[in-house]
């Protein structure tokens, strides 16, 4: 992608009204409590894409058709690579038919609970004994911890369309490293598949029984499916690293590195209360976290030095340029006159 697309925002664009802005904002929202109620939560990339362009066009109802469907150039490229990533992370184990890997990490994080697991620690912990996903009713934390698990399908694309409708340049930024983290841990998915806990509980691979409970906190709400319906199109043995954490720690850390608030160092409790769930809900070991977030770095690092150096390049070229142009002609100096 390239960060010299032009800005969106226009001196000569129409403006919404609030009052327009508010009609086409509630109707939004009632449109959306309908499609949860009778279809059910989007749980793939086009159906987000979609919902958050709906959003758009009903955040900004005054501007004209032409600048809705720019909406549509802009990002069918980006929903193509994560269409690719998306259906290619369901095959990742398939693809050269790599060995799935269940007893390392076991290891590692049963060395770190002093010889428990930190998964068992927290079940038997927070969850009601004997726990189960559908057993006792859900405590508050297990409503909370849900929804931040579920914000990792949304709050990327979210945050990309925010930037796309304030400034094109850190849209491009920004879907650079969501593109170049998916694709990273892509690799690492089809180089070293390994199952998670509940898998590995599962195949008895674990001392200690561990249960997947990440629907648990919607469950009263007839949400706690979510998980399974997004495993249609996911891959099981797809869980070094954790994407979940390395997408959740990129946020806080491009949130930190391009905010200027004194209150963005708070971004940085979402990587965490992300890794709690993943790791109280079987769903990582906490080697994937620990991983999810170096891959973060890596990929945060990684853009920041090529895009400044493309910006000294670029330095570079128009300095260049101005060194080798032909002098220009100077202007007849006005002769001073006195008395």
């Amino acid at each position: 992608m390239d960060d010299t697309t032009r800005d969106l925002t226009r001196s000569d664009a129409p403006l919404t009204s609030r009052r327009r802005r508010a009609t086409a904002m509630i109707t939004f929202v009632g449109g959306f409590a309908l499609w949860l109620t009778f279809v059910g939560l989007p749980t793939d990339v086009v159906q987000i894409v979609a919902w958050l362009w709906v959003l758009t066009i009903a955040w900004n109802i005054g501007e004209g058709w032409r600048s809705h469907l720019q909406f549509l150039r802009d990002w069918w490229g980006p929903v193509a690579f994560l269409l690719v990533y998306l259906y290619s992370r369901g095959l990742a184990d398939e693809l050269f038919a790599m060995p799935v890997h269940f007893s390392e990490p076991v290891r590692f994080d049963e060395w770190l609970g002093g010889g428990t697991t930190p998964t068992r620690h927290l079940q038997e912990w927070l969850c009601d004994q004997p726990c189960s996903a559908g057993g006792s009713a859900p405590h508050w934390y297990d409503a909370l911890l849900t929804t931040v698990y579920f914000t990792h399908f949304i709050a990327g694309l979210t945050i990309a369309v925010v930037l796309w409708m304030v400034s094109r340049r850190e849209w491009v930024m920004w879907m650079r490293r969501y593109l170049a983290i998916s694709f990273g841990a892509l690799v690492i998915y089809i180089l070293y598949p390994m199952a998670p806990p509940w898998m590995a509980s599962q195949e008895g691979y674990l001392n200690d029984e561990v249960v997947r409970l990440t629907g648990r906190g919607w469950s009263t709400f007839g949400l706690g499916g979510f998980h399974l319906a997004l495993a249609n199109v996911g891959n099981p043995v797809a869980a070094m690293p954790s994407l979940h954490a390395g997408l959740a720690a990129l946020i806080a850390f491009y949130g930190v590195q391009r905010l200027r608030s004194s209150w963005r160092w708070l971004l940085l409790l979402y990587p965490l209360v992300m890794s709690f769930a993943l790791v109280y809900y079987a769903e990582h070991y906490v080697i994937d976290i620990i991983a999810g977030f170096a891959l973060a770095g890596a990929v945060l690092l990684g853009c920041n030095a090529w895009e400044r150096r493309r910006g000294e390049e670029a330095r570079s070229v128009r300095r260049r340029r101005h060194t080798h142009a032909p002098p220009q002609p100077q202007p007849p100096q006005q002769r001073s006159t006195s008395g």
